[in-house]
């Protein structure tokens, strides 16, 4: 076991205050998964993404440069950009319509009337830090180490992976009502399998099920048996992505809070063949990795439900299939700091 031999206590995952730390000591401080990078590969090309209720916009400007700002109006804080992803060439607030340029410059205030004291090169867009590794863009508003250090050994896992290959071609997304710890507790661990996923454990052998932490990623992996659609490894990442590898491609995601007791499971599909003729094969890969993870939905939350109610005590945690748990909560502890 590292380090853990308990599971977390109820109050980690149900009070706000600790959802706060959180945000500031993990959210705000490391590298977040933020999709394909081919989604803004064109000029003018942007998404946007939520970090824990923080606003970002990930652009290619028409020099050809990917800049990420935060999705906030330097004037009176308005969100810039609503939709997804989309194109543009400039960046108007809907609220006072002030624009920027697509290197987050200010260049118009219309109405806003003569200022001696303003001037527009003083309130560019807040910058986010950005980086790309192998085509999977990661953006952080405060990183304290790089990407490829918060990775640690991902890299040497995935080697022989051809991940740039694979075409992002499909995305999916789940919420429900409980703390992105309880879900990434579940991720983390295979324990569960038989209980939550009956047609998942009659597909793979799972008394050769392992669970593996190492520097900055938790392996899980299982022989599968035929018609398994899974390549019988499933990966998650510090502090909360995760990849999995299915044939002919690979799903990634990110668990992202929307509040203390609200998540949010944001996928993306990639596959290897991304031609009109195999659309068929590739929905049916997409609806049955759906399918898993809303088995997990209801489980995670009525663990919740218990959690706040009260009256839990913090059980041990399993030395072969927690490993994985043991790792992620000792991180966040380390993250977050003592609360008690």
């Amino acid at each position: 076991m590292i380090g853990r031999v308990r599971n977390l206590a109820a109050h980690w995952y149900t009070d706000p205050a600790i959802f706060d730390r959180e945000r500031a000591s993990i959210f705000s401080r490391t590298w977040q998964y933020a999709g394909p990078a081919s989604r803004v590969a064109e000029p003018g090309a942007y998404i946007t993404l939520d970090i824990a209720g923080s606003g970002v916009i990930v652009m290619r400007s028409r020099d050809g440069e990917l800049r990420a700002f935060r999705n906030v109006c330097r004037h009176r804080g308005s969100t810039l950009l609503t939709t997804p992803a989309g194109t543009c060439a400039t960046i108007r607030c809907p609220y006072h319509h002030w624009v920027f340029d697509d290197r987050g410059q200010l260049i118009a205030t219309p109405h806003f009337g003569d200022d001696p004291e303003f001037t527009m090169a003083d309130w560019p867009l807040d910058s986010v830090h950005l980086d790309v590794w192998r085509g999977l863009l990661f953006v952080s508003l405060n990183p304290v180490e790089s990407l490829l250090d918060q990775l640690g050994e991902l890299p040497a896992e995935l080697a022989d992976e051809p991940l740039e290959t694979y075409v992002a071609q499909a995305t999916a997304s789940v919420e429900f009502d409980a703390n992105w710890k309880i879900y990434t507790d579940n991720f983390v661990e295979g324990y569960h399998i038989p209980g939550i996923h009956p047609d998942f454990h009659a597909a793979i052998e799972f008394g050769r099920f392992e669970t593996t932490a190492h520097p900055g990623y938790v392996r899980m992996s299982a022989p599968p048996r035929a018609g398994l659609f899974y390549r019988g490894v499933w990966l998650w990442m510090w502090p909360n992505w995760t990849l999995s590898l299915f044939d002919g491609g690979m799903n990634t995601s990110r668990i992202n809070p929307t509040a203390v007791d609200r998540t949010e499971q944001l996928y993306d599909f990639h596959f290897a063949d991304a031609s009109p003729s195999g659309a068929a094969t590739r929905d049916t890969t997409v609806e049955r990795n759906v399918a898993v993870v809303l088995q997990d939905v209801g489980v995670c939350a009525d663990i919740h439900r218990n959690y706040a109610a009260g009256g839990y005590l913090p059980g041990p945690l399993s030395p072969r299939h927690e490993q994985g748990v043991a790792y992620f909560q000792n991180r966040v502890a380390e993250a977050v700091g003592s609360v008690g």
